[in-house]
């Protein structure tokens, strides 16, 4: 077993020796592959602590250059342990950035309001009026356009705009696997000068 990798794949991940040794020998020694072994996995652990509740925190800030533009975002975690580390900063303060760039409507998918999300759909569904399709491929294109249309205004749903390959929800649980806790974006304002 090569050190040198065992110690980058650590480096890169935060993961522990062991679980670096076995995602090396199921990838091969591929560090890459392991990377992303170490992630999936990670992402599974996330998803089991989602429920636990988030009482402590921080709130991050973010003014744009030329103070015309900020953002304020309370980030939550459980312990205040692991709100006062630097990298949970770092996390709050890549989320507000995040706002800053994307000016989301909302933080989750479950926020946007029933009637909103069918005005959406009425209006998709208008686009195809007069158009000779069955009425099941139609919804299935409406739906395709809901998930695209939470892609754009739900915070956790948008590309992260340092990496676009993965979600907002994804760099989440990349910390929760990480700090071993819940972590969960309680709410956020976006300032503009000139905008209500």
């Amino acid at each position: 077993m090569n050190l040198e990798l065992i110690k980058e794949l650590r480096k890169r991940t935060n993961a522990g020796i062991v679980d670096c040794k076995k995602a090396l020998v199921e990838a091969n020694n591929d560090i890459e592959k392991a990377v992303e072994i170490l992630r999936e996995r990670g992402i599974a652990k996330a998803v089991k602590k989602a429920g636990r509740p988030t009482e402590q925190g921080i709130i991050a800030s973010y003014i744009h250059p030329g103070a015309q533009l900020g953002v304020l975002v309370e980030l939550n975690c459980e312990t205040d342990f692991v709100a006062r580390t630097d990298e949970f900063k770092v996390l709050g303060n890549e989320i507000a950035l995040q706002i800053a760039a994307t000016d989301p409507d909302y933080i989750a998918r479950t926020d946007v309001p029933k009637d909103v999300l069918e005005k959406e759909r009425e209006i998709y569904r208008k686009q195809f009026e007069g158009q000779k399709k069955p009425k099941n491929v139609i919804e299935k294109i409406v739906e395709g356009k809901i998930e695209s249309f939470y892609k754009e205004h739900c915070l956790l749903e948008m590309p992260y705009i340092r990496d676009e390959k993965k979600t907002v929800q994804e760099l989440i649980k990349e910390y929760i696997s990480k700090f071993g806790e819940n972590i969960s974006v309680r709410r956020f304002a976006r300032f503009k000068v000139g905008e209500e």
